[in-house]
């Protein structure tokens, strides 16, 4: 008998007769493999059957390694079971983010029609309510740095859907007169503010899953989840605003849906919604908050310092904030003079909603294998031709065309407003990319907040040119020059097209890491 070991426990070698042999054992020869030897003896076939050490019935085998997350496969995607939960919560998330237009609808109509503003009024109304929105960053650092109980996503979120609650439900309950503009416009800075807790936390914890996933899986799910809302919520906010003309019964109904969404949040454990991979970089290291701060702000810093994030990220804010916005105006002259009811806006909306979501779709199976650089000049030149839609719409070549207005506004009126929202998802697949652990609450609340900051200054500046050219509720005979005005300013980023990198490998190779 041979006796083996390995490691200190002793392994038996057993020789089995031949009528007993199974080919599943191992065979070894035991002739010498020595030419000059003078008799060698015949190659004899020994059997061995490795015996395992014989255990202590009463000892428990060890439990495998507890893991936070299931990492079974489903799909094509690599999307394991925990993350199912992320796209519940997230889509679900998404989806209340892209219905908040449900309200908002009913808001724009009780301004330009019970109020009487006129289309500079409401649009400075409408962009000076995004203000909570410009200071992201500090949201996004906050949940990077932040913990509570060991979560820094989901108590964000929670927080966020918590104050929208109170804010439009404040809104529900005040009596619609021009008495309580003050506290309306409070209640919607503390929406907007609610909404941007909540959006920066989804938007990080999203980035963070994306890493192990396909390219821009994550990121396409939730702008499908964000679009679809956009769909239901101004299809119904335009039906439920013609037959009922009641706003604060559409706040009321908004304050149930995010109620769905706060018991959601509060249900969901952060730990379940990472594998064991992705849970070993998010050891929470007890610090004190004056230094995870100084720590987060430093991290966004030498973030933004890289040519591969700040190059990129700057185009994409300058190309919103060179072009004045006259959504304001052409609200108006839609309802003002052209008399459209709440419906046909409203369904406009859900066509360009569609758009998005169909644009989302093509993304993920083509589009993404296009350089980054060559989609975003097609995306930009596309975006500033949808412009000179309005352009029709104001000269009336739609009649002579034998298109009714309602027709066109339904079909075309939001083309525009579409390929502006499609353009943000190749950023943020790309700053989701090269983003460090750790960093993605800061980076992706700071580029939504950038992007807010230059639709305020957009807006402003449409308010200026509307000023400028004599756009008031009674005269909208300037407004064609406003429109081409836009298309110019809508192709001068096209000229710093070169900051944007012209595929992966470029990428890669500025990253420098």
């Amino acid at each position: 008998m041979l006796s083996l070991l390995k490691g200190n426990t002793p392994i038996n070698t057993i020789k089995i007769p031949p009528h007993r042999r199974n080919p599943s054992l191992h065979i070894h020869s035991s002739s010498t493999s020595n030419p000059n030897q003078k008799n060698p003896q015949k190659n004899k076939l020994v059997l061995t059957h490795i015996v395992n050490p014989i255990q202590n019935p009463k000892r428990r085998p060890p439990l495998p390694p507890r893991r936070t997350g299931s990492t079974k496969k489903i799909g094509n995607h690599g999307i394991s079971v925990g993350n199912m939960k992320v796209l519940g919560l997230c889509g679900f998330g998404y989806w209340v983010q892209g219905f908040r237009c449900f309200p908002w609808l009913a808001l724009n109509f009780y301004m330009a029609h019970g109020l009487r503003l006129d289309p500079s009024s409401l649009q400075l109304v409408q962009h000076s309510a995004n203000l909570p929105m410009v200071a992201k960053p500090l949201y996004g650092v906050l949940s990077d740095a932040l913990y509570f109980r060991g979560a820094h996503r989901i108590p964000y979120i929670s927080f966020g859907v918590f104050i929208q609650i109170m804010s439009w439900g404040t809104l529900a309950l005040l009596p619609v007169s021009g008495g309580t503009i003050p506290i309306q416009m409070a209640c919607i800075l503390l929406s907007n503010l609610g909404a941007s807790f909540t959006e920066v936390a989804s938007d990080a914890l999203v980035a963070e899953l994306s890493k192990n996933q396909k390219a821009g899986l994550l990121q396409s799910y939730s702008l499908m989840a964000l679009a679809a809302g956009g769909i239901l919520g101004n299809f119904s906010g335009g039906f439920f605003l013609l037959k009922t003309q009641q706003p604060r019964f559409m706040f009321s109904l908004f304050c149930i849906l995010l109620s769905f969404q706060l018991l959601l949040s509060l249900t969901t454990k952060e730990d379940t919604l990472y594998n064991t991979r992705q849970g070993v970089g998010r050891r929470v290291v007890k610090t004190s908050v004056l230094e995870s701060l100084k720590k987060q702000f430093s991290e966004l810093v030498s973030t933004l310092s890289k040519e591969s994030i700040s190059h990129p990220l700057s185009w994409a804010v300058a190309s919103v904030a060179f072009v004045p916005l006259l959504s304001g105006a052409m609200f108006c002259y839609q309802t003002q003079c052209l008399k459209l009811d709440p419906l046909i806006i409203g369904l406009s909306k859900v066509i360009g909603q569609l758009m998005v979501l169909s644009a989302t779709v093509l993304y993920n199976k083509f589009l993404n294998r296009i350089p980054l650089r060559k989609l975003i000049c097609g995306i930009q030149i596309t975006y500033a031709l949808s412009l000179l839609l309005d352009l029709i719409l104001v000269k009336q070549l739609n009649l002579t065309l034998g298109i009714s207005n309602e027709v066109y506004v339904l079909c075309l009126s939001s083309l525009a407003e579409a390929v502006a929202q499609f353009k943000i998802l190749p950023f943020c697949v790309l700053l989701s990319r090269l983003c460090l652990p750790g960093c993605e609450g800061s980076l992706l609340a700071f580029f939504s907040s950038a992007l807010c900051l230059s639709s305020i200054v957009s807006g402003v500046l449409g308010i200026g040119l509307s000023y400028v050219i004599g756009v008031s509720s009674g005269d909208y005979s300037s407004l064609p020059a406003g429109i081409l005005f836009q298309v110019v300013t809508a192709l001068m980023p096209l000229g710093w097209i070169s900051r944007i990198p012209s595929s992966r490998a470029s990428e890669e190779k500025k990253k420098g890491w």
